[in-house]
């Protein structure tokens, strides 16, 4: 049976635990940069497979090791760092140029596979497990979370097109990798202590 408090409370939850989490950062420098349906139906296509291995795992995922789980996270926050910082552009810094090829297939698969690896093992993910085991509602705690981490998604994939319009690429590519190499260093830490 569907309860619609229950997801309520789940959707409260993993949208505020998610909202300044990395999946809007992902969602923001995707959404620069290619067709915004196509991001949102890789990224969607993601955060279903993460709620439904959570649901089905329940709070089995809390029993994997923390350290390990941060170390990777640490480590791929970082190689995205800098691989912005990096990256050089052709031409004018602040124009952008678009991808060789901005396929449905391309596009929604980069998005999907960025999310699966970025998100395994999340807060959210541990979080939507550790509620389906509370409430017993597997189908209204999967309903609340998925809907939330969408939602999470649609404002920093929107985000990232309406930011484009004020900020420069240039900018925004500084600011994301900054924000990456803290998110690196605090998973690190964590891994680490």
């Amino acid at each position: 049976m569907i309860s619609f408090t229950v997801m309520a409370i789940t959707f409260g939850v993993v949208f505020l635990a998610e909202l300044p989490d990395k999946t809007a950062l992902a969602g923001l420098m995707l959404g620069t940069r290619y067709r915004a349906s196509y991001v949102f139906a890789g990224v969607a296509a993601a955060f279903a497979v993460h709620v439904a291995l959570a649901i089905a795992a329940g709070s089995v995922l809390t029993l994997l090791p923390h350290r390990l789980v941060q170390a990777v996270v640490g480590l791929l926050f970082l190689a995205g760092a800098l691989m912005l910082l990096l990256k050089r552009g052709d031409g004018d810094a602040d124009s952008v140029k678009p991808p060789a090829d901005q396929s449905f297939w391309k596009v929604s698969g980069a998005g999907f596979m960025l999310i699966l690896v970025a998100e395994f093992g999340d807060l959210t993910q541990i979080m939507t497990a550790n509620l389906a085991a509370r409430y017993d509602n597997p189908v209204s705690v999967g309903v609340g979370a998925v809907l939330a981490l969408w939602a999470v998604a649609a404002i920093g994939i929107l985000g990232g097109r309406t930011l484009m319009r004020y900020v420069p690429l240039r900018l925004i590519t500084r600011v994301a990798a900054g924000l990456m190499l803290v998110l690196a260093g605090v998973s690190l830490y964590e891994a680490l202590a």
